[in-house]
């Protein structure tokens, strides 16, 4: 059985934490933990701690890293059968500073992915998942980690054209990636404020106004977050939704809340939640997450 596909970043986070504030220059003591990550992994380790079933596709260097990652994923219970391991790469990593207030400085490096292009997408046009005349018909995450040509690509396939379709952008630095989608009309969007300022080249007061400006732009649906202020759920039915979020005083682990929220999100609306209730378990998941729970 099939939930959800999520199809973007599987790579090794490399976090390092310091309890303390930081500066450009900085030398502190603190902890350096490698683990497995990318946004289409958390979200996949996420949905099956929701006891749902999710399938990655994505690309692994043919390498130990990429072995262990393989791994790893098969004792979360994650489908992996489908992963294209590049023979040409090495697999990728994600490396970050967070300090109290959060990420201080992060790289991502995402080379394994970006050389695999569409090889990633083979299930979905060969039968397996689908075909250009069986389109997939589930739910798809994807995230903004792909290359700007390959989700081009993606928002016009026809193997694309009736599944349900959720875009993250993985960072700001990659937001504009996904304006494609918003040409097509057919995508729901998961952002920040920030993310959706670069999207829409503007500056938002609050989620409510960013969300309300995705969809003037072409969303089919727009879920905006914004820190410790309300997050927004617009769509083209004119209705906008906001839910206040609740307050961490400790700030535990905050890479990986947003894709926390989006999983949490998305298996409350399967499980027919209304859309305030789907937020609400969104922001009460990515809370958890961030105080370490």
């Amino acid at each position: 059985m099939i939930d959800i596909l999520c199809i973007g970043s599987v790579l090794w986070d490399v976090i390092g934490r310091c309890p303390d504030q930081m500066k450009h220059g900085f030398d502190r003591a603190g902890q350096i933990r490698r683990y497995p990550g990318g946004v289409a992994y958390n979200i996949a380790k996420a949905l099956m701690n929701l006891n749902l079933h999710p399938t990655l596709l994505t690309s692994l260097g043919h390498d130990a890293e990429g072995d262990e990652l393989i791994q790893s994923c098969d004792r979360d219970g994650i489908r992996t059968d489908l992963i294209y391991r590049n023979p040409n790469a090495h697999t990728d990593v994600y490396m970050a500073i967070e300090d109290a207030n959060g990420v201080v400085a992060a790289i991502a490096d995402a080379h394994s992915l970006e050389q695999a292009g569409s090889q990633i997408l083979q299930p979905l046009c060969d039968g397996t998942l689908g075909s250009a005349l069986a389109p997939y018909s589930g739910i798809a995450v994807l995230d903004g980690n792909l290359t700007e040509t390959l989700l081009q690509q993606i928002s016009t396939m026809p193997e694309f054209s009736v599944c349900d379709l959720r875009v993250v952008p993985a960072s700001p630095g990659k937001a504009q990636r996904l304006n494609c989608f918003l040409q097509s009309g057919k995508a729901a969007f998961y952002v920040n404020r920030i993310e959706a300022e670069i999207i829409c080249d503007t500056r938002f007061s609050s989620s409510i106004e960013a969300a309300n400006a995705l969809i003037k732009l072409g969303a089919s649906r727009a879920i905006v977050t914004d820190g410790p202020d309300p997050v927004a759920d617009a769509s083209q039915d004119g209705q906008t939704l906001t839910a206040q979020v609740r307050q961490v005083s400790t700030l535990a682990k905050v890479t990986g809340a947003g894709d926390v929220f989006v999983a949490a999100h998305i298996h409350a609306e399967i499980n027919g939640f209304s859309r305030t209730d789907a937020l609400l378990a969104g922001v009460h998941a990515a809370a958890d997450h961030v105080a370490g729970k």
